[in-house]
């Protein structure tokens, strides 16, 4: 192929350092003629390295991008031809692929994970849209541009309606499905695998099935156990449940498109866009409305919905001063929601107190039912955590695994006194569950509002404002 000489040449453009190569294209940075010196990114195709499969790969991957705009989808600004080759002319990732972005970090924080997931998410529901797959999800096949999370490469990718099933054999062995590992039929859903490996090699440094071999990999992937975290893994409750479900072998039983957009971890609501600063507003106003007419619990509700759309619209925002403005907006709210916190620490005194009371009462009724003695026992646990100032996210996850095993013992508990206070009990650490939850989101606004726009690296942090 003439690219492996050296760049081509390629009308209207420039093309410098080669940026990688694959089994059939390389991949060149290059620079538009034109006065505006405009950066690209030319994927390069020698027409005779292409078979018949390969070749409707490339149209098929054509065909996609020049119908697709998206801000995570990388763009195919043109394409063109010549006797030896095809060149794709691409948008400019000053980033590299997220691969290389979490060997240079080694793992990424849950924060940043959950960052590049929701951008990745986004991508993938405007596909699901319109029925396609791409079928080569990994972290090579996804690129940074100034923090922000590019889907590209679809040389897999097809038109895939959700009853489709395929047999042939796509994409790299690491990510790829058990059920197309294993030659079984498959559809869409084995990119929900692939973003379950992804996801899981951003927060631990490694894929969940590392080997040394093919033989290695495969026989992991056959293998019967279920996906388990790494020892000492510290994730959060929604964390930890979106991975498993997403690395579920039976393609029958993981998460579905729908539930993995809606899933709280994922939270698309929240991702930093245009509307985030409007769904703000609207929700502040309704909390000062509140605040003014006395209500301090609905007050401090709506302060904090709102933080949780501000931080977004913080990180969306481009321009410094309106970026500042913005932020020392959010410091106010939250000192105003810090001020209503304590005004409802007071009020809630004597109500938590007439809580303990019941519970202590309930546990005595409950020693010969070691389920629910046990669950009010990790109740008690988070109650006094709390109270001893530890608000962070373990207390909340005693809070929310104490509930999972009330709730399931209420559905089993008869009518009776014990169920009259099993009831109150669950109603009392729902309070204070989501009380903590607002105060954790609350703390993270604080300390996100205090950043640049740009949670994903230092560097990029550090551009907003240099001129």
């Amino acid at each position: 192929m003439a690219a492996s000489f050296g760049p081509p040449k390629l009308d209207n453009f420039i093309l410098t350092e080669k940026l990688g190569s694959g089994t059939y294209a390389t991949v060149y940075k290059a620079y538009r003629k034109k006065d505006s010196r405009e950066v690209v990114a030319v994927k390069v195709v020698g027409k005779k390295s292409l078979n018949k499969a390969s070749m409707e790969n490339l149209l098929t991957e054509i065909e996609i991008l020049k119908t697709v705009r998206h801000p995570h989808i990388v763009h195919l600004k043109d394409f063109q031809w010549d006797s030896e080759n095809i060149y794709l002319i691409m948008e400019w990732c000053s980033g590299g692929d997220l691969s290389r972005f979490i060997r240079s970090r080694r793992l990424l924080s849950e924060r940043v994970a959950r960052s590049f997931l929701q951008h990745l998410a986004s991508a993938l529901q405007f596909l699901h849209e319109k029925n396609i797959s791409h079928l080569d999800l990994k972290p090579q096949n996804i690129l940074l541009s100034n923090g922000v999370l590019k889907l590209a490469d679809f040389g897999f990718a097809q038109y895939m309606s959700p009853w489709d099933e395929k047999h042939v054999l796509r994409g790299s062995p690491l990510y790829m499905a058990p059920e197309m590992v294993c030659r079984r039929q498959y559809d869409a859903r084995v990119d929900l695998w692939s973003v379950g490996v992804i996801l899981y090699e951003a927060l631990f440094g490694r894929p969940p099935f590392a080997s040394r071999s093919y033989a290695e990999l495969e026989e992991k992937i056959r293998s019967a156990r279920p996906i388990e975290l790494p020892p000492g893994a510290r994730v959060t409750h929604d964390c930890r449940d979106l991975l498993l479900k997403l690395l579920e072998r039976d393609p029958e039983s993981r998460i579905s498109f729908t539930d993995f957009f809606r899933h709280s971890f994922v939270d698309l609501e929240h991702m930093p866009s245009a509307e985030s600063l409007g769904k703000a507003t609207q929700l502040v106003m309704k909390a000062v409305q509140k605040d003014q007419s006395g209500d301090h619990s609905a007050a401090l509700s709506f302060y904090c919905s709102s933080l949780e759309h501000f931080v977004p619209a913080i990180h969306y925002e481009t321009d410094c001063q309106r970026k500042e403005a913005l932020r020392l907006k959010v410091k106010q709210y939250v000192s105003r929601a810090e001020e209503l916190k304590a005004l409802l620490k007071s009020d809630n005194k004597i109500i938590f107190e007439e809580a303990k009371s019941a519970r202590d009462i309930l546990k005595e009724m409950s020693r010969d039912h070691l389920r629910l003695f046990a669950a009010l026992e990790v109740a008690s646990a988070a109650v006094a955590k709390e109270e001893q100032g530890d608000e962070s996210v373990d207390t909340l996850d005693l809070y929310q695994q104490s509930l999972g095993e009330l709730l399931l013992v209420l559905a089993a508990e008869p009518q009776g006194r014990r169920r009259e206070l099993l009831h109150g009990e669950i109603k009392s650490l729902m309070n204070r569950a989501e009380y903590l939850k607002e105060q954790l989101k609350m703390r993270e606004t604080q300390t996100e509002a205090s950043m640049d726009g740009e949670p994903l690296s230092e560097s990029v942090r550090s551009s907003c404002c240099v001129q």
